[in-house]
């Protein structure tokens, strides 16, 4: 795995979840017990997306669970709850906040990275509704503290409201409806430092690598067939490329931007990136492909460059691809 550094300018490569039947017997050894699949996929990767939490609200023993069986320098990224982002709509999300900060999440004290919001397709930009999000989350420990303080009854009995120090909490927000295409709304990203997700669908949903935050976020769907299609050789080549500029403080040569206005300056950028074609093992198989690629620095041979013009899809052929459904993950 690529080691966590102690300055700006660390890349973890990883996937989003870990208990996939397909997986066993193939990236997980023959006979390994589905309770010890996390502890050996930790030890091959740096970092994965939780994807339970989504769902429903977890309990502090499975966050403590996951604190324990997994390496010191390992690292969670954490997709905040459904019913903030797509039930409520970010509505009266006060007590559900405070709810999911005050289920677990600060257990996993040194090994919390990014909270992943992910927004449902039909969830469109409106600055009135979404600055008071953003205003509303806390950027370190201590203010998650406060905040899971406000718990409800929901969670009574089933929380954990200690912090080991003050830390930073870092957000990423993931969009699926071209409302969000809006200058606007990538100046609201980076004034509060949330970062804007770079997300490869397959042409379904908006395809952008602006840069909000003083990291990069990244989610690799598939690049032909959402959740399924292995990425060839040549398209792990420019991501790798892409995680090089980004992680040098820079941005891909072709780079599809929303703002025209160059994000803040810095020398280096943090970069998390997560394979999310579960279906067929090729999760775990891209990311360890990428891993490779970016250790020994093979992308710098592309020049920035994602796709060239032969290899870039257009939207409205993936969309044909995918009918008129498609997951949420």
């Amino acid at each position: 795995m690529l080691p966590r550094s102690t300055i700006p300018g660390d890349v973890r490569i990883g996937v989003s979840g870990w208990r996939y039947g397909p997986w066993r017997g193939a990236f997980y050894p023959r006979g390994l017990v589905q309770r010890a699949e996390l502890a050996f996929a930790s030890r091959q990767l740096s970092t994965i997306e939780i994807n339970g939490s989504f769902y429903s609200l977890q309990w502090p023993s499975s966050w403590g669970q996951w604190f324990d069986e997994t390496p010191d320098d390992f690292v969670f990224s954490v997709k905040g709850p459904r019913f903030i982002t797509h039930m409520k709509k970010l509505r009266e999300i006060e007590a559900p906040m405070a709810n999911f900060f005050a289920s677990g999440v600060l257990r996993l004290g040194r090994k919390l990275g990014p909270v992943l919001w992910q927004f449902p397709p039909n969830f469109r930009f409106d600055p009135a509704t979404f600055e008071p999000f953003l205003a509303t989350l806390p950027f370190d420990t201590d203010q998650a503290l406060r905040i899971a303080g406000q718990h409800d009854h929901r969670v009574a009995g089933r929380t954990w409201l200690e912090i080991d120090a003050v830390r930073p909490i870092r957000h990423a927000v993931e969009i699926r409806h071209e409302s969000f295409v809006d200058p606007d709304f990538i100046a609201l990203l980076r004034q509060y430092g949330v970062a804007f997700v770079v997300a490869d669908t397959t042409g379904l949903w908006p395809e952008k690598d602006d840069v909000s935050a003083d990291f990069v976020y990244v989610r690799l769907h598939g690049s032909q067939t959402l959740y399924q299609s292995a990425y060839t050789d040549g398209e792990l080549d420019r991501w790798a490329a892409c995680i090089g500029a980004w992680r040098n403080g820079g941005q891909p040569a072709d780079a599809r931007l929303i703002s025209s206005r160059a994000p803040p300056r810095r020398s280096r950028r943090d970069v998390y990136c997560y394979f999310d074609n579960t279906d067929k093992l090729q999760a775990p198989l891209d990311a360890k492909r990428l891993i490779a690629r970016v250790r020994a620095g093979e992308g710098q041979a592309v020049e920035g460059s994602r796709a060239s013009a032969a290899t870039r899809r257009r939207p409205q052929e993936a969309r044909a691809q995918q009918g008129a459904h498609a997951p949420i993950d």
